[in-house]
């Protein structure tokens, strides 16, 4: 497949990296000064990550806690910079360690630049952080 040429597009190949588990594959989407904020992050959890390769060690284990199923109601919106779009989602699927279900809203505004995610804010919902078993950040909750 040839690489996604516009935001969009490479926005829902990462969606579809995450449902088939290939971290890898997702991590090779971002530059290698890319930039990951949360800013609804709550304590203990990160709120900036710098560089490729913080995002790699932040993202490595994620399948080992949370098992994507699905990606409903998935809007993309255009923005008026060409390489900036904004994302409502959802994402489905269960916790690993306790076999329960895993519900989260998000709102995300990603930047792409020559084929790679620079910039991705994402404002997931923290209150869903506080189930058991979704801690794969190792933070210090």
């Amino acid at each position: 497949m040839s690489a996604p040429t516009s935001p969009a597009d490479l926005y829902r190949h990462s969606l579809r990296l995450l449902l088939d588990r290939d971290i890898p594959g997702w991590v090779a989407l971002w530059a290698e000064d890319g930039l990951m904020e949360f800013p609804f992050a709550p304590e203990g959890w990160p709120k900036r990550l710098e560089g490729k390769e913080a995002i790699a060690a932040y993202m490595r284990h994620y399948p080992d806690h949370i098992e994507l199923h699905d990606f409903p109601a998935l809007r993309i919106h255009q923005t008026t910079d060409p390489g900036t779009v904004v994302v409502e989602m959802r994402g489905v699927g269960r916790l690993v360690a306790t076999d329960s279900p895993f519900d989260m809203t998000y709102i995300a505004v990603v930047t792409v630049q020559d084929g790679h995610i620079t910039s991705y804010r994402d404002y997931w919902n923290p209150l869903a952080v506080l189930e058991p078993g979704i801690d794969f950040t190792g933070s210090s909750r």
